[in-house]
């Protein structure tokens, strides 16, 4: 019997349903995971809410997991039965106890990685991989600021970009997550609520402004970030945790020049030596102990509704996971 989350209507934590569903043989070019872990992401509440419009209701959220391959469809070469796999990419489905996958989107694990950090790691730390050196390439010298900076996303760019050796700034909701971001490589955590993020940069900075805004916030922050760039600096924007950005007129960016850029890690990885490149990269820095993956909550499956409620009201730090059977 296969369990898992289904969404008839878009809305609240709530609409996050554990139902019975059916699991036919994998097709061709597919293969069935038996998940062992699965990753909670904000790209999984904007599907639940309508912001992201989900292929069709009902639906079974999230495009995050790993475990491992039970079966495989006719034409499959990518990976084997037995193989212990991970993915972060459509189509969804990923909230469930098994699923059936296309195979070209798998990864094969390494031995040193185990299958929750998998999880928690995969579309965070090839978001961070395609923010760092597709996007932009960060360089030794330069300074960036990640808002966000002990969220899933935001505490593997700090410790990815200080390896690269920039100048690492954050902002942060609490003393404690300015704790975490600073273990983390960020050399200059800001509590924002306790302190104005754009002055605090432009007094860290010596009102030069930075290279770069990580903005994965979106409303609450965008006007913030500009103000904090540097002349020729650009915001990447990839999220809007505290709801999306409202139109503003482009010349807003003239004074200093300025770049936008709306990244999205799917596009950076569409074909399968992309996929695997970003991955490899990814393993590497993981393996090497430059990225360490926290994973802050463990939910159980069927508890779905709880990860999402603490995700959205900003409880979490580090990467959150749903654990199935338990």
């Amino acid at each position: 019997m296969n369990h898992a989350i289904r969404v008839h209507q878009g809305g609240g934590p709530e609409v996050l349903q554990y139902e019975t569903c059916e699991l036919t043989p994998p097709g061709p070019g597919e293969a069935r995971i038996r998940h062992t872990a699965i990753g909670v992401n904000f790209i999984d509440v904007y599907f639940r809410t309508g912001l992201y419009t989900p292929p069709s209701l009902p639906f079974v959220p999230g495009m995050e997991g790993a475990g491992v391959v039970e079966a495989i469809g006719a034409g499959v070469t990518e990976v084997a039965v037995g193989d212990r796999v991970a993915y972060a990419s459509r189509p969804l489905g990923a909230y469930a106890e098994a699923r059936n996958m296309p195979a070209h989107r798998l990864v094969k694990l390494p031995r040193e990685i185990d299958d929750e950090t998998a999880a928690a790691a995969m579309l965070k730390g090839m978001t961070a991989q395609v923010l760092l050196r597709r996007v932009t390439r960060v360089e030794k010298g330069q300074t960036i600021l990640v808002h966000a900076a002990a969220g899933g996303v935001g505490s593997i760019v700090c410790q990815w970009a200080h390896h690269l050796g920039a100048r690492v700034i954050g902002t942060v909701g609490t003393d404690e997550k300015a704790a975490q971001a600073r273990d983390d490589g960020c050399d200059h955590p800001i509590v924002y609520t306790k302190e104005n993020f754009v002055e605090r940069v432009k007094a860290i900075t010596d009102g030069v402004g930075v290279q770069v805004v990580y903005d994965s916030v979106g409303k609450d922050t965008f006007q913030g970030s500009i103000e904090c760039l540097a002349s020729r600096g650009m915001i990447v924007s990839f999220g809007q945790a505290s709801g999306k950005v409202p139109p503003f007129d482009l010349l807003a960016l003239s004074p200093k020049s300025a770049f936008l850029t709306r990244a999205s890690m799917p596009e950076y990885t569409q074909s399968r030596a992309e996929l695997v490149q970003t991955a490899t990269e990814l393993f590497d820095v993981m393996k090497k102990g430059v990225v360490r993956v926290r994973i802050g909550k463990r939910f159980a499956l069927r508890d779905a509704a709880e990860a999402h409620r603490a995700l959205e009201g900003r409880r979490t730090v580090g990467s959150t996971v749903l654990l199935p059977g338990s």
